[in-house]
């Protein structure tokens, strides 16, 4: 099989495209023909070996995939053979195809295409463990949801006005914030010509938003942070603009929260509870209330073109490699 490598770490057009043995599944694995998968922000840190974990080299990067089960490890009873599934691996999604272990592999709903199907689990997960879990975000609340256009950021659109939240989105171009308001946001602050901090007052007649969801970083960081609301919610999700240094009396003088979003963590020590996000997840998406914006599809070959695009924040939603 075919399978886009990371042979040394550093920059993503380091990739190489390779013919490699196929994945034998292990008894409690499942084997995926890979029709799609999604470029995660993730996928640009481990190559460059950034991220919370590193594989060994040399691996493919790629966790949200879909496709047809070629084959299923012995104590595997819940899938055969030509099921349509959708799943999530730490990495080796960027493939023809990949093992999963069969507690993070799911049946596609009818009607689901592979790119759908492929762009699901991350970017909803994360966004929802993170409103439902962490904020406990409740009806009747602001949010302030930077890199809003983004995979994670347009996710937590949709999810907060599913929650009856006032949604503002923030994000660097008018066209992002367009995509935005078709998803449900309710205001909009074009950072990069916008004063975030004193725009975020200005919308919330200047009592501050109740939650912050930051997958940005950056400088972006401080200034949302000092546009909280009293005993407000700030949610870390990633940093690609950079890991802030926050001033600790910013917490102090608001009385707010600061907390770390890791689904990945989530995944493993709360099992139980993630499989019941999951699920309702899947509901909403079968009553037709979420549906990722699919922006891009590259052929295997160009996955390293996907990751730079993604790391130089052109594109919108969900970009899609198709093995």
């Amino acid at each position: 099989m075919k399978a886009m490598l990371c042979k040394s770490l550093g920059h993503p057009s380091n990739l190489v495209l390779e013919e490699i043995n196929s994945p034998i599944p292990k008894s409690k694995e499942v084997l995926i023909s890979v029709k799609a998968c999604s470029v995660n922000y993730p996928d640009t840190l481990i190559v460059q070996g950034l991220y919370q974990f590193k594989p060994d080299l040399p691996f493919a990067p790629g966790s949200d995939v879909a496709g047809i089960v070629k084959a299923v490890g012995e104590e595997v009873k819940h899938f055969k053979v030509g099921d349509k599934v959708f799943g999530v691996v730490q990495h080796g999604g960027f493939a023809e195809e990949v093992v999963v272990p069969q507690n993070r592999v799911f049946n596609m709903l009818p009607g689901m295409d592979f790119k759908t199907a492929a762009s699901f689990m991350m970017a909803y997960a994360t966004s929802y463990h993170a409103l439902k879990d962490r904020a406990k975000l409740k009806a009747g609340e602001t949010i302030l949801i930077l890199g809003a256009s983004g995979g994670v950021g347009l996710a937590a659109v949709e999810l907060a006005k599913k929650m009856g939240a006032t949604v503002i989105a923030a994000a660097s171009t008018d066209e992002k914030l367009a995509l935005c308001k078709k998803y449900g946001a309710d205001l909009t602050i074009n950072y990069s010509k916008e004063d975030l901090k004193k725009q975020a007052k200005a919308l919330t007649n200047g009592k501050g938003v109740d939650v912050v969801y930051d997958p940005v970083g950056g400088d972006y960081t401080e200034a949302a942070l000092r546009a909280t609301a009293w005993q407000g919610r700030f949610l870390i999700v990633g940093f690609p603009a950079g890991i802030a240094k926050i001033p600790m009396n910013l917490p102090l003088l608001k009385g707010c929260s600061i907390m770390g979003v890791f689904w990945s963590g989530f995944v493993s020590n709360q099992p139980k509870e993630n499989m019941k996000n999951i699920m309702e997840l899947v509901q909403m998406y079968a009553k037709g209330e979420i549906k990722p914006h699919i922006d891009k599809v590259y052929a295997l070959a160009d996955a390293k073109q996907a990751l730079i695009d993604m790391m130089e924040r052109k594109t919108m939603g969900k970009i899609i490699i198709e093995p």
